[in-house]
C-alpha cells in the first residue's frame, strides 16, 4: 500500500511540476505533508533535507555570486569573454560548454556552474541576446564534464567506494575517461545543433532594453595618468569596453577621429555606449565623465542616485540646450548623458538642443530626485543602481571564493563550511550587505531541494526503490543480459529525478551487482553503467547545476523536459552500447 502511494505521489509531483500550475516549492511542501501524515516518513526525516550540506553550499554560492556581481570584479571576465568570442553567439556557446566542462572534470560541477553564471548573463546582455541561450548549455556541460574523471562528481566517488567495499577493485582516476569524453563531446554537439534550436528566446529587461534605448552619449576627459594616452582611438581600451568614439575635442578644436588618430592627455572624447558601461567609467583610472568635474561634494555621498528623465511634450526645456536652462542650478542634478533614439548626436552635451522623447541620464541626491518627480513636465522613468567596480572588495570576494574551492577540493575542510565561511567573510568585509545577502538567496529552490531529498527517503522507507529494481529483473530476465542492463540504466535515470544522483546510484547498485553475479556477468560493467547513468539524467531541473541556472535563465520546467529528454536518451544509448565494449559483459 505504501509503495503504491509513494509511486502515485511521484507521478503526481512530476505532472504538477511539468504543468507549472503550482509553484514547485508549494508542490514539494504538499508532498511532505502527505508523506508525514501517512507516516511513511517521520517529521525528522521530512525536514532533514533542509539541514543538508548542499543547502548551505547553494545558499552561500548565491551570496558569493551576488557579491562578485555587486563589486564588479566579474566584468573582467565578461570583457575577456567578449574579446575571445568576437561577439559571435556560436563561438560563445562553444566556449561556454568546452571550458566549464573541462574544469568540472576536476572540480565540483555545481561550483563550476556558479562561477560562470553571472559572467555569462553579463556577456549575453552586451551581445543583445538572452542568457537563456547559454545557461542551460553551461549547466549540461558542467554535469557531463564530471563523467570524465573519478573526482568529477560525488556520484563517481560514492560508487567507487561502494564497489571497493563489495570486494571489487576501486575505480582508477582516469578509468572511464574514454567514455566520459565521448559523452561530453556528444553533449556539446547536441546543444550546438538540436538543443540550440529548442532553447527559449527570452529577452533582457534592463533599463536600456525596457525603453528600447540602445546607447547613451557622454563626454569623457582623458586625465594625465590615463592608460588611453597614445592609444589609437578606434582600437583603444574604450573600444574594448564597448564605447564608440564619435568626436574628439582637443585645444578647443572639434574633429572626427580616423584610424591614425591617437588619444592625448586632456582630450575630451564624445563617446557612445550602453548605460552599464558608462557608469563603470566613473571608477576607471585616468578617465572621467566630464559632468563629474562639476559635481558638488555633497552629491557623491551615500545617497547618490542615478535616474532617467524623459522630456515630455509640455516641458519648458524643449528646443533649449542643457546649458541654456542651467539644469544643474535649477534642479540640483547633473546631466551625465543624453539618449536620442534613432539619431547620433555629435555636439557637446551642454549644447544639445533638447527634443521631445529625449532621455537624460542624471546624477544627484535621492532628495533631489524625489523633488523632480513632482515636476509636471518631466517624467522620471526609473532609478538606476550602477554596478561600480570596487577593486579591493571585488578582489577580496574572489579570494574568498577561490579559497573556499581549494580548501573544499583538497578536503581540508567540509565544502559546506568552506563556502559558508566565504559568504560570511564577504558580509563582514562589506563586499555585500546583510540585507542584500538574504535577498539574493532563492528560497523557493532551497525548499524544492530539501523536500525532494525527503521524498527520496520515502522511497527507501516504503520499499518503492527495491520494488522497482526487482520488477525490472523479473520482467527482463528472459530477454538477456543487455536488456537487463538497459533496465537498470533506465531505472537509475528515473530515480535521479526525485533523488540525488549519488543516492539513486547507490539504491540501484546493490541489486544490479547481485543480478550480475547470478547471471555470471561482469559486475564492473553494471557498476560503471549505473554510475554514468546517474550523471546523464538531464530531464528535469532537479540537478543542482540546473537549479543554479533555472531562475537566471528564466526557464520553465517544460524547457528542461523538452531539451533534456532527447539528450538523455542519446547518452543512455551510448552508455548501453559502449560500456560493454570498454568493460565486456
Amino acid at each position: 500500500m505504501e509503495i503504491a502511494l509513494v509511486l502515485c505521489l511521484l507521478l503526481l509531483a512530476i505532472g504538477l511540476f511539468a504543468s507549472e500550475k503550482l509553484s514547485v516549492d508549494v508542490v514539494t511542501l504538499i508532498l511532505l505533508i502527505v508523506l508525514t501524515s501517512t507516516q511513511i516518513i517521520t517529521p525528522a526525516e521530512a525536514f532533514a533535507g533542509f539541514s543538508s550540506d548542499f543547502i548551505i553550499i547553494l545558499a552561500s554560492i548565491f551570496v558569493l555570486s551576488a557579491a562578485l556581481e555587486d563589486t564588479g570584479i566579474l566584468d573582467f571576465l565578461v570583457n575577456w569573454l567578449m574579446r575571445h568570442t568576437g561577439h559571435r553567439p556560436t563561438a560563445l556557446l562553444l566556449f561556454i560548454m568546452v571550458i566549464p566542462g573541462a574544469i568540472s572534470a576536476f572540480m565540483n560541477n555545481t561550483t563550476v556552474t556558479a562561477l560562470f553564471v553571472t559572467p555569462i548573463v553579463g556577456v549575453a546582455k552586451k551581445m543583445g541576446t538572452s542568457s537563456s541561450k547559454y545557461l542551460m548549455p553551461l549547466a549540461y556541460a558542467s554535469i557531463l564534464g564530471g563523467t570524465c574523471t573519478l573526482i568529477g562528481t560525488s556520484t563517481n566517488v560514492a560508487v567507487s567506494g561502494y564497489v571497493s567495499k563489495a570486494g571489487m577493485e576501486p575505480f582508477g582516476f582516469f578509468e572511464f575517461s574514454g567514455i566520459g569524453l565521448i559523452i561530453f563531446a556528444v553533449g556539446i554537439v547536441y546543444m550546438m545543433t538540436i538543443g540550440k534550436r529548442m532553447l527559449p528566446a527570452g529577452t533582457s529587461q534592463g533599463l536600456t532594453t525596457k525603453y528600447n534605448i540602445k546607447t547613451y552619449l557622454t563626454e569623457i576627459i582623458v586625465q594625465d595618468d590615463s592608460p588611453l594616452i597614445g592609444q589609437v582611438a578606434f582600437a583603444s581600451d574604450l573600444s574594448k569596453m564597448g564605447f564608440r568614439i564619435l568626436n574628439i575635442i582637443r585645444n578647443k578644436e572639434n574633429f572626427l577621429p580616423d584610424y591614425r588618430t591617437r588619444i592625448r592627455t586632456q582630450d575630451i572624447l564624445l563617446v557612445e555606449g550602453e548605460i552599464d558601461d558608462l557608469i563603470k567609467v566613473k571608477e576607471t583610472k585616468g578617465i572621467q565623465i566630464l559632468a563629474d568635474v562639476f559635481v558638488e561634494e555633497d552629491l557623491v555621498g551615500g545617497d547618490i542616485r542615478l535616474a532617467e528623465i524623459l522630456i515630455t511634450g509640455k516641458s519648458d526645456l524643449l528646443k533649449r540646450t542643457i546649458k541654456q536652462v542651467e539644469f544643474q542650478r535649477r534642479f540640483g542634478l547633473v546631466v551625465l548623458a543624453v539618449s536620442r533614439q534613432g539619431e547620433t548626436i555629435r555636439t557637446k552635451i551642454g549644447d544639445v538642443q533638447l527634443q521631445l522623447g529625449d532621455l537624460l541620464l542624471v546624477q544627484g541626491s535621492a532628495e533631489r530626485l524625489e523633488y523632480l518627480k513632482t515636476h509636471q513636465h518631466l517624467a522620471v522613468l526609473d532609478e538606476f543602481k550602477p554596478i561600480l567596480f570596487k577593486e579591493r572588495k571585488g578582489i577580496l570576494t574572489l579570494i574568498f571564493f577561490i579559497t573556499a574551492i581549494l580548501l573544499g577540493s583538497f578536503e581540508l575542510l567540509p565544502l559546506s563550511i568552506c563556502f559558508l565561511g566565504a559568504a560570511v567573510l564577504s558580509v563582514l568585509f562589506k563586499c555585500i550587505t546583510t540585507d542584500r545577502a538574504y535577498q539574493v538567496i532563492d528560497w523557493r529552490l532551497l525548499v524544492l531541494i530539501g523536500g525532494m531529498t525527503a521524498f527520496g527517503m520515502a522511497m527507501e522507507n516504503s520499499g518503492a526503490d527495491k520494488f522497482l529494481a526487482q520488477f525490472i529483473v523479473d520482467m527482463l530476465e528472459p530477454f538477456g543480459i543487455l536488456v537487463i542492463l538497459a533496465g537498470f540504466i533506465l531505472l537509475t535515470v528515473f530515480l535521479t529525478q526525485p533523488m540525488s544522483n549519488a543516492a539513486a546510484a547507490l539504491v540501484v547498485l546493490p541489486i544490479a551487482l547481485q543480478t550480475a553475479q547470478q547471471l555470471d556477468a561482469n559486475p564492473r560493467t553494471f557498476a560503471i553503467a549505473i554510475m554514468l547513468s546517474a550523471s546523464v539524467s538531464l530531464i528535469t531541473p532537479f540537478e543542482p547545476s540546473c537549479i543554479l541556472v533555472y531562475s537566471p535563465g528564466k526557464y520553465s520546467f517544460k524547457d528542461f523536459l523538452k531539451i533534456g529528454s532527447g539528450l538523455t536518451l542519446i547518452l543512455v544509448l551510448i552508455i548501453l552500447f559502449l560500456v560493454p565494449i570498454f568493460w565486456p559483459l
